[in-house]
């Protein structure tokens, strides 16, 4: 696995966009074989499979959450993504920054597209990546990438991704409002040049925004509502239906850990019953800032008018679950 990790890495640092569309597609193999492959089968179901087979063509169903906690590959991948070294969410960060810097083209935006998503994915399988978005030049990235000018094909991915990353992360949401996220995204939202479509995550993203922080402590040592992972329109890039919250059954096989140094602070937290280091990032005192339903109401309402009406409609038809009092 890091022998294939290095290639991918060479490829993605390269400004060659062929040879960075090769390293995205070994990361999205690796990340397929991972999520895809066969679980073990008993006896039984060994023959059941046998002779579904003779009558439907061989696929690899996906695996369930609870399926991939107790894979082997899994936790070596999991265990990877924990160091510097082997960690594919900040190479694909860097492999962003790179193709941003070439400009708005066809070609240039299908593989910030790729990279978007592919990002996406590392934030899911690997928690503890999101904390690479407490920082500003990170979380900057995303910004830029919600500029009125460029596709909506290329903001909408970057809203999964955007909201992937504020994921439970309290600390993140934070750096998000610290650098002119709100205004970001209410701009790109009363901008009459913004398609339809976009305009309708955006209002799915201002009410997982205005839900109610439970600090990442919390979310580690017990089960609650806003322990999610994100499930938009089946998972796909293009597809509605709204954001799904549900609980993260990855997020408790690792430990929320910062990846190499120059992460902040750590500390020592129980996770998944055991005794782990966590990133403490941005927080001084060791306490992660969270934030109401209310307060957050007050912060958007600086930008957006009748916010009190979107606050209304999500404790009314409470699209994530009763979470909102």
């Amino acid at each position: 696995m890091e022998t294939l990790l290095s290639h991918s890495f060479d490829y993605l640092s390269s400004h060659d966009p062929t040879k960075i569309r090769k390293g995205l597609r070994q990361v999205e193999g690796l990340l397929a074989q991972i999520c895809l492959s066969r679980t073990p089968q008993t006896a039984a179901e060994k023959r059941r499979s046998a002779i579904l087979l003779s009558s439907a063509p061989s696929t690899s169903p996906p695996k369930q959450l609870s399926d991939l906690k107790d894979d082997p590959a899994f936790r070596d991948f999991f265990k990877l993504q924990q160091g510097f070294q082997w960690n594919v969410a900040m190479r694909l960060i860097a492999c962003l920054e790179r193709l941003m810097g070439r400009g708005s083209n066809g070609q240039n935006d299908l593989l910030i597209i790729s990279t978007l998503d592919l990002l996406q994915g590392i934030l899911l399988l690997h928690p503890p990546s999101r904390c690479l978005f407490s920082h500003d030049i990170n979380m900057n990235i995303l910004l830029d990438l919600l500029d009125p000018t460029l596709p909506p094909a290329l903001q909408s991915t970057t809203l999964l991704v955007l909201v992937t990353a504020l994921l439970s992360h309290p600390s993140n949401t934070r750096t998000f409002e610290s650098q002119d996220g709100l205004f970001t995204i209410t701009s790109l939202f009363k901008s009459r040049a913004t398609a339809r479509d976009v305009k309708l995550k955006l209002v799915e993203f201002l009410y997982f925004y205005l839900m109610p922080e439970t600090p990442k402590s919390q979310l580690m040592s017990a089960s609650v509502p806003n322990t999610a992972v994100l499930g938009v329109g089946g998972g796909g890039r293009g597809g509605g239906g709204g954001l799904q919250r549900r609980e993260s059954k990855i997020a408790r096989m690792g430990a929320e850990m910062g990846i190499g140094g120059g992460f902040g602070k750590r500390k020592v937290e129980t996770y998944a019953g055991e005794n782990v280091a966590v990133d403490n990032a941005g927080s001084g005192d060791g306490q992660e800032e969270t934030r109401t339903t209310e307060e957050k109401q007050g912060l958007l309402g600086k930008y957006l008018n009748n916010v009190e009406d979107l606050v209304e409609d999500l404790r009314e038809t409470q699209p994530f679950g009763t979470v909102v009092g």
